[in-house]
């Protein structure tokens, strides 16, 4: 089975628009590559002047969540460090157990990789501040966050865009699965240096080859 990669446009964004801006790209993905029966609902960005759907299920919500806070706090101690986040989908396939074995190799069939660049925020740039409702900053500064905001904004709903041609254009990859959500993983930064606590290196040969590999 080929694994489909998704090499998200690179979004340069501070930290206090990470929550937003990954909560809306994790969010759009399982939107569009569940097949349980969801209720979708509507969420408008906390800072940033987007709205996307969730699919409305609490478990994947607090999923996406804790990843987030983890990522967070990864951003605190690297600043200004261009980093991924990837969202992998595979499918479970149990081998013959061996002695007190039973082992269970993980086929991926596609991976989604969210690409930023964490920026360090300006001193006059105040945590509560937004473009819904940007405080405390002189009419300079506030000009200059309203207008790299608004460039954020046009970037994110490019990658939602992009997310949307992706999912719509490649189907044929997806194996046929009971209704239900798919089994995933989000990978995010380690504290080691390697992208994922994998070494980069061996990502690249797993996503070249095709082929499965067991964790």
């Amino acid at each position: 089975m080929n694994c489909e990669t998704c090499q998200l446009k690179e979004l340069e964004l501070e930290p206090t628009e990470i929550r937003d801006v990954l909560r809306c790209i994790l969010h759009t993905i399982f939107f569009h590559r569940t097949l349980s029966l969801v209720r979708p609902k509507d969420v408008d960005c906390e800072i940033l002047e987007i709205t996307y759907v969730q699919c409305g299920l609490p478990e994947l919500e607090k999923e996406v969540d804790e990843k987030i806070d983890l990522f967070v706090a990864w951003g605190e101690k690297h600043p200004n460090r261009r980093s991924q986040v990837c969202l992998s989908f595979f499918d479970e396939k149990h081998k013959h157990p061996g002695w007190f074995v039973n082992k269970t190799e993980r086929i991926y069939w596609e991976q989604w990789f969210i690409n930023l660049h964490v920026i360090k925020s300006p001193k006059r740039y105040n945590k509560s501040s937004s473009s819904k409702g940007l405080t405390n900053v002189g009419g300079n500064d506030l000009e200059e966050t309203r207008s790299r905001r608004a460039a954020l904004e046009s970037s994110l709903n490019e990658v939602l865009f992009q997310i949307i041609n992706f999912a719509n254009e490649k189907k044929d990859h997806i194996p046929a699965i009971p209704d239900r959500i798919f089994n995933h993983e989000i990978m995010i930064p380690s504290s080691s240096d390697s992208m994922f606590g994998w070494n980069t290196d061996t990502i690249r040969r797993v996503l070249n080859s095709g082929h499965p590999y067991s964790l």
